[in-house]
Formats: structure tokens, C-alpha cells, sequence
């Protein structure tokens, strides 16, 4: 088992940057990928960025040059790097992992931006 949690949320004017991050713990040996995914009001969840154990890096296309992923192996921790923040980045974002058997996710941080 794979247990994350997610800090880091709040609220940002538009323009402004924030970083949020993930703490993974439990079987983290086991983990073959990371992603975080962002759920707006009323919108189906969505991938925003992907980081694999071997650094393959995948952005939605709505964040790329804005937003930054990246991991620190010995702190077990999953970062997003949100710079240019947009009112439609607002949204709760979720951590996910997963390997070959399990999918697993964080409970979630809330990212508002305000215009």
C-alpha cells in the first residue's frame, strides 16, 4: 500500500505562483509513476502532469511552460511548480501513484486563483 498527502493549496491572484506537494509513504519502492490531476467545479478530473521513476515528464497541454513537475527521491516527494497562475487552474489536485497493480491517490488540496 501507498499512502500520499498533498499540502501546499490556498489561495493566488491570477498571475502569482504557488507550489504544492506530495508526501508519499508505505510501499513507495513500488511506485512506477506519479501524477497530480485537477478537478474543477462541476468538470470531470483531469491529468495535468506526469513524472515516471526514470523522469518521463508529461504535461497537459493547457499548463505547459507554466507548470513544473518534479520529485525528490530521498524526501519520498512529488512537487508541483505552478507559475502564471489562471482563474481556470482553479481546482482541487490530487496526487496519484501508481504501479502495476494499484492506482493510488492523495485526498486532495483546493487551488483557488483569483482574478
Amino acid at each position: 500500500q501507498v499512502q500520499l498527502v498533498e499540502s501546499g493549496g490556498g489561495l493566488v491572484q491570477a498571475g502569482g505562483s504557488l507550489r504544492i506537494s506530495c508526501v508519499a509513504s508505505g510501499s513507495t519502492f513500488s511506485i512506477d509513476g506519479m501524477g497530480w490531476y485537477r478537478q474543477a467545479p462541476g468538470k470531470q478530473r483531469q491529468l495535468v502532469a506526469s513524472i515516471t521513476t526514470t523522469d518521463i515528464i508529461d504535461y497537459a497541454d493547457s499548463v505547459k511552460g507554466r507548470f513544473t513537475i518534479s520529485r525528490d527521491t530521498a524526501k519520498n516527494t512529488m512537487y508541483l511548480q505552478m507559475n502564471n497562475v489562471k482563474p481556470e487552474d482553479t481546482g482541487v489536485y490530487y496526487c496519484t501513484a501508481y504501479n502495476r497493480r494499484n492506482d493510488y491517490w492523495g485526498q486532495g488540496t483546493q487551488v483557488t486563483v483569483s482574478s
